[in-house]
């Protein structure tokens, strides 16, 4: 194992080259600038045989699991793979969500991994049209109303999405299989997004930005246009006024999602081109320039279920740079900010605790999938 953490560090290692760049201060005097410039990530059928590993290991890996349930009474108790016949295993179900997105993104970009038909064999034996009726079963009692708001509830459409798009035969059945919890978590958020008076604006599971533009994504893909009216109209209530994000209170020790980028990431899907180069020069207007730079997010103990949420920060800030870099050519220098944050965290994924291995996997592919 050693030699392959060893590979993927000489995969993403950073380059020798440095880039400069004249900075003009308050005295109008010219100094030089310094910025490291850092490798792309490489995404090939090799590092993707690699990474199936994690979800392949744990989306059928029942145990230890955390189940955040609550309770009404006696007859709510059970194992996870009894109360969740398809989600029980990566030790919650928002991670075993994600553990399936992750297995059908990289079979559908690869389909020559060595592992492809074990992928089909477990997709088409678990997402049944019997096992996902249990799964609305839960979410429908009354108990459940806010279960996995909104942050499973968003690498459910994710899931659906990646179905909808993978250009195989067995997908389209297993997207039909899944439709009915997937319609049943787009009205979830129809009905709540009009009752949340306040965003939430924290870097973990529940943060409003996050939430919004997986199911944004799902929704112009699918053509769900009633889910797409209600994304579009509350991100513009929540954040169209919003100025001056504080990022340099970011992050907070737990983060795995930056408060203010995840912000950028819903309202460059939802405002056009000028509105949403208003809106960003009033939010963040420091990354339009070239020199700009964020540290990593820096891990104390990878063995720390908690701790460890900060791998996760720095790919998902990836992912956002990416995006912004590829939808608006002024912020093309931020990939390189990008391929900084995945160069640290990457190479510890594999090796890795359980505490991150069962979900970092997710943020790295999706990272990768937006370079």
């Amino acid at each position: 194992m050693k030699k392959i953490v060893l590979l993927f560090c000489l995969l993403l290692c950073i380059s020798c080259d440095e880039k400069v760049i004249n900075k003009t201060n308050t005295t109008s005097t010219t100094e030089a600038v310094v910025i490291k410039q850092y490798k792309a990530p490489v995404f090939s059928i090799s590092e993707a045989n690699t990474l199936l590993q994690l979800p392949l290991h744990c989306v059928e890996t029942e145990y230890p699991n955390k189940l955040g349930q609550t309770i009404g009474s006696a007859n709510d108790m059970g194992e996870p793979k009894t109360l969740h016949p398809i989600f029980y295993g990566c030790f919650d179900w928002h991670s075993a969500v994600h553990g399936y997105w992750s297995m059908v993104t990289l079979v559908s970009q690869f389909p020559e991994l060595d592992e492809a038909e074990a992928v089909k064999s477990m997709l088409k034996k678990n997402i049944t049209k019997e096992n996902v009726a249990q799964e609305i079963a839960y979410f429908e009692k009354k108990i459940n109303n806010s279960y996995e708001r909104t942050y499973g509830w968003a690498w459910l459409l994710k899931l659906s999405q990646a179905l909808h798009e993978w250009d195989d035969p067995m997908a389209a059945q297993l997207e039909a299989n899944l439709k009915p919890l997937t319609t049943l978590i787009s009205k979830k958020y129809i009905e709540f997004l009009p009752k949340l008076v306040y965003p939430i604006r924290v870097g973990e599971h529940t943060n409003t930005g996050f939430g919004l533009s997986f199911a944004y994504d799902y929704a112009v893909a699918l053509n769900d246009e009633n889910l797409k009216k209600a994304i579009v109209t509350r991100a513009r209530d929540f954040f169209l006024k919003d100025k001056n994000c504080p990022i340099q209170w970011e992050p907070s020790g737990y983060d795995f999602l930056s408060p203010c980028l995840e912000e950028i990431d819903i309202m460059r899907r939802v405002l056009s081109k000028e509105e949403f180069a208003k809106w960003i020069s009033h939010f963040m207007p420091e990354l339009t320039s070239a020199n700009y730079q964020l540290e990593v997010g820096k891990v104390g103990d990878r063995s720390d279920g908690k701790l460890v949420h900060l791998d996760g920060l720095n790919f998902s800030r990836a992912w956002v740079f990416y995006g912004l870099a590829n939808q608006f050519s002024e912020y093309k220098h931020l990939k390189n900010i990008a391929n900084q944050h995945v160069a640290y965290s990457y190479p510890n994924l594999l090796g890795d605790s359980y505490e991150g291995g069962h979900w970092l996997g997710s943020f790295a592919i999706y990272a990768l999938t937006q370079y």
